[in-house]
């Protein structure tokens, strides 16, 4: 499948097959793939939790208002932000040539230090890039997926026995379906959502694609 197929074909699927399994290749295949999502500093500042065990997926249903595709897709992956990603970059930039890291240890330090904000923004935007990946790669291995934001973030924490510098700020559910979504609800119109050069200046025109 062809990256604009995946794009185009991607949709939030909740009724999986629960008989269908992901090998550990398969799962590696989709984590290789989110891990290269852009972060800011090259930060990496996440953590994927994958679950595959049926005793834990029933826990985070449970904990997720008890919606069924919790448990019965193939896999669940949380993904948790690491909020002082920031503060020991050493492996993240081993590579890195010495100027430049001599210029991040001093930039990044300045710009998170005492800034829970931007601590928990910088997650937000890394653990975004890395589900989008997540769910396009899904889509490309034929597939399907669902984002979700509706779960207990502290009864997932308890759950999975996270810290509280690893909020669960995603979760994401993939899986074989057994029955496609709906049909899209209605795509904004361009002018709705889209300026050039200044907000409100409507240069494009038209209707937004609904395919």
């Amino acid at each position: 499948m062809q990256l604009l197929e995946a794009i185009r074909t991607r949709r939030a699927v909740k009724n999986f097959d629960p008989s269908h399994q992901l090998s550990e290749q398969e799962i590696r295949h989709l984590l290789d793939h989110a891990m290269l999502a852009p972060t800011s500093f090259n930060m990496q500042n996440w953590h994927f939790v994958v679950v595959t065990d049926q005793d834990v997926q029933d826990q985070l249903c449970a904990a997720s208002w008890n919606q069924p595709h919790v448990k019965e897709c193939s896999v669940t992956f949380v993904l948790a932000g690491a909020l002082k990603g920031w503060e020991d970059m050493s492996k993240q930039l081993r590579k890195a040539p010495a100027d430049v890291q001599n210029m991040f240890f001093g930039m990044v330090p300045q710009l998170y230090a005492n800034n829970p904000q931007l601590e928990r923004d910088e997650a937000v935007r890394s653990i975004s890039f890395a589900g989008q990946h997540l769910m396009l790669v899904a889509r490309e291995m034929g597939l399907d997926s669902c984002p979700m934001i509706g779960f207990d973030a502290a009864k997932v924490s308890t759950i999975l026995g996270l810290p509280d510098d690893h909020p669960p700020l995603l979760m994401i559910t993939i899986g074989k379906a057994l029955q496609q979504a709906r049909p899209r609800m209605g795509l904004l119109n361009y002018e709705d959502c889209v300026s050039v050069n200044r907000f409100g200046n409507h240069a494009l025109h038209g209707e937004a694609d609904d395919s």
